[in-house]
């Protein structure tokens, strides 16, 4: 069985357990990115544009980070159909990206909830 909610950020419940250190779905950092890194951080750009995603006619809640890899997986089916096994690593290419997209927004939600909780010791401890 193991740690079952070890890794989970049970946001509805931390929400309302500690309001003051649980970062909201739809909330900006409140801390410097740079925070606790040597240097600066490389920031992450879009590399489909708005144009290509419209004319590739992409869902709204499928326009992210990965969108270019997404392009190109459905030009591929596209162009080889019936025979979409072809396309096998540009499937692959899009779900590893996704992967490696929603690991890094798990990071940052985690590092906005340390410093925030770090933050509030910190405030307790000068009273």
């Amino acid at each position: 069985m193991g740690n079952s909610m070890g890794n989970v950020p049970n946001n509805g419940l931390n929400r309302f357990l500690d309001p003051e250190v649980t970062p909201g779905p739809n909330e900006k950092p409140t801390f410097d990115p740079c925070y606790g890194f040597r240097g600066t951080r490389k920031e992450r750009k879009m590399i489909a544009s708005e144009a290509q995603m419209r004319s590739a006619k992409i869902p709204l809640k499928e326009r992210d980070y990965c969108a270019h890899l997404l392009i190109s997986y459905r030009a591929c089916r596209k162009d080889v159909w019936p025979f979409v096994l072809n396309c096998e690593h540009e499937k692959h290419a899009y779900l590893n990206c996704q992967y490696e997209d929603f690991v890094l927004r798990m990071k940052e939600y985690e590092r906005e909830r340390r410093l925030r909780v770090r933050s509030v010791q910190e405030k307790s401890k000068c009273k």
